[in-house]
């Protein structure tokens, strides 16, 4: 109770990129056009897929809730993180709202990994087994993957939240970060937190590792199936709307995985903030500009509403 007494009162402050306000509103510049680029990419990719109803399948069901999972998961960190370039760090944030904060960004991260396995085994059913696809991949079975993505990220992300603000903060209250990101809280708490560590890493490697582990096993599958296509052009269509998939995977895994399974001894403040900068900011671009280059199908619906407006 006492660590929680002294928890209460506090409020965080989040570390400036530089003390030169002029570097700080060049960041600032660089934030809001990443934030604004991935909104207007990814609700576009949303709305494309709404109001095209050729695009009415799974593969696009799962691929507008990915784009509209980045719109919020973007939004659950940029706005904090641009008042702060503007104030140079002085825009506080309560213990609970840097812990809400904290929460929506595991929820709709760890849901973004899950979608991104699901995304992996409709692809691996439409291509190995592609007469019975719609057969198993009913619209039923689509909305409860969908809902189970969005049930596991939410049972991941809450127990790990309340564990860490259970940790008393007493002096420091600078975090070395521009969002709440886990790692660089636990370093401000006056206490032991190595069981927090490993909770992290045992949740991060649930997260991230087992959600790959089935990619990488359905992709051998598809990869299996794609050579014993006969056509040039059957193997070209396959492999097109798996390499964007791929692309995202690589990309959103692999930056967090250099955080959140990395040794806690091998953390570096200063690097976990630039890496950040990928999968928060830049991974939510290059997902709608990825998908859209990659899939004619979607390119075609994508210039048809364009020309709507």
């Amino acid at each position: 109770m006492e660590g929680i007494n002294k928890t209460a009162g506090i409020e965080f402050f989040f570390r400036p990129f530089s003390p030169d306000p002029k570097v700080q509103m060049v960041i600032f510049v660089a934030f809001l056009a990443m934030y604004l680029t991935s909104l207007g990419g990814n609700a576009t990719i949303a709305l494309t897929v709404h109001i095209n109803h050729s695009l009415h399948t799974p593969m696009y069901f799962f691929l507008a809730n990915l784009a509209l999972l980045e719109i919020l998961y973007t939004s659950s960190i940029a706005p904090l993180a641009l008042a702060n370039l503007l104030s140079m760090g002085k825009t506080p944030i309560s213990v609970t709202g840097c812990g809400t904060q904290m929460f929506f960004f595991v929820f709709l991260g760890g849901a973004d990994c899950v979608l991104l396995a699901v995304m992996a085994y409709d692809r691996f059913i439409a291509i190995c087994y592609p007469l019975r696809y719609t057969l198993i991949m009913s619209w039923s079975l689509c909305v409860e993957l969908m809902v189970g993505s969005l049930v596991l990220g939410f049972l991941l992300s809450l127990p790990l939240t309340i564990l860490i603000f259970h940790l008393p903060f007493c002096h420091k209250n600078e975090i070395y970060h521009f969002y709440c990101d886990m790692p660089a809280v636990m370093r401000l708490a006056c206490a032991d937190t190595r069981v927090h560590q490993t909770a992290l890493y045992v949740i991060s490697f649930m997260v991230l590792s087992l959600p790959l582990s089935l990619i990488s096993v359905s992709y051998v599958f598809i990869v299996a199936a794609i050579l014993r296509i006969r056509s040039t052009e059957g193997r070209h269509r396959a492999f097109s709307t798996c390499s964007s998939h791929i692309a995202v995977v690589l990309l959103q895994y692999g930056c967090t995985s250099f955080i959140y399974l990395s040794p806690s001894s091998s953390y570096s403040p200063e690097m976990g903030r630039v890496v950040s900068v990928v999968y928060t900011f830049i991974t939510p671009i290059l997902n709608p500009l990825i998908y859209s280059m990659r899939n004619k199908e979607l390119k075609d619906a994508l210039k048809k509403t364009l020309r709507k407006f």
